[in-house]
């Protein structure tokens, strides 16, 4: 029987970095949503059909099969059978992925293949709606957040590891911005899913929060 782990969060709080970890821990498949996206955005470059072109982008994605798997510990992702890892991260692929991501039938396409994934392997995925909307009967559902000024520091300290200036002030309006737009979108808005666990992760380093949820997760295999 496959395990699913839904986890949920405002921008910046740390669920990819986190989600990743948890899965490679328990041996699960990390499920990155962005990749089959950018997948999607390839197939759809291939066939040369342009981002104003809707009709024949929704056509198109109707017979695409995307998947992941972890080959020597590293993520492959396949389409219609081809490893196209190498492939999905050109700047073409993901200019063409932020304007398909927004199309209703492709969000449906892949959302339907993360399901299809979720009901065969065990899986770790995390996003902005996966406990409410594309994994509503996962087995654990995880709310991580943080507060604006730890999310917003989080991202000045990876900046300045950068060697990019910015300005910490304005770092927090964006995250609070991007909060606003994600918790009132018309489509899947962020939101607690109400059998979700709150996590917040303000004061608690990484290994702290993946031993949180491993722990929620041993408690419901119980």
């Amino acid at each position: 029987m496959a395990f699913s782990i839904a986890i949920d969060g405002p921008a910046g709080a740390g669920k990819s970095t986190i989600a990743k970890a948890l899965a490679k821990r328990l041996g699960f498949i990390y499920v990155d949503t962005g990749a089959m996206y950018r997948t999607m955005a390839l197939e759809l470059l291939r066939k040369g059909i342009s981002p104003e072109d809707v009709p024949a982008m929704e056509q198109a994605c109707q017979d695409v099969e995307i998947s992941i798997a972890y080959e020597e510990g590293s993520q492959q992702v396949y389409l219609n059978g081809e490893n196209v890892s190498s492939l999905i991260r050109r700047e073409e692929v993901g200019n063409m992925a932020s304007v398909s991501a927004a199309n209703g039938k492709i969000r449906e396409k892949l959302v339907d293949l993360q399901r299809q994934m979720a009901a065969r392997e065990n899986v770790v995925m995390d996003g902005r709606d996966i406990g409410t909307c594309v994994l509503p009967q996962a087995d654990v559902k995880i709310y991580l957040t943080a507060s604006v000024h730890t999310r917003a520091m989080r991202r000045y300290k990876e900046y300045l590891e950068k060697g990019q200036k910015v300005d910490l002030q304005q770092i927090e309006k964006d995250i609070e911005k991007r909060d606003y737009q994600d918790m009132h979108r018309d489509i899947s808005p962020l939101k607690q899913a109400e059998d979700a666990v709150l996590l917040d992760s303000s004061d608690m380093g990484i290994e702290e929060v993946i031993d949180a949820m491993i722990a929620l997760y041993e408690k419901k295999k119980q």
